[in-house]
């Protein structure tokens, strides 16, 4: 009788990605993504770099330092 374990079954994420040989973690890549999204919606909506800029890097310092918490 054969009895399979759900767990050892299961994939999960990478927690790394290979980039030009180092491994990045996921959440500093998912960090870099947010600002840059934030960044481009942040410079549509208001019209104002500065604002932009500094928003966008507050997001993604506030998702950088949660993947650090969490990890």
């Amino acid at each position: 009788m054969a009895v399979v374990h759900p767990q050892k079954m299961a994939r999960t994420a990478p927690r790394a990605v290979d980039i030009a040989g180092t491994a990045w973690p996921v959440f500093k890549l998912e960090a870099l993504g947010l600002g840059l999204a934030a960044l481009l919606v942040l410079a549509l909506v208001t019209g104002s770099a500065q604002l932009a800029v500094l928003a966008a890097a507050t997001v993604a310092a506030l998702r950088w330092m949660v993947g650090l918490a969490r990890g």
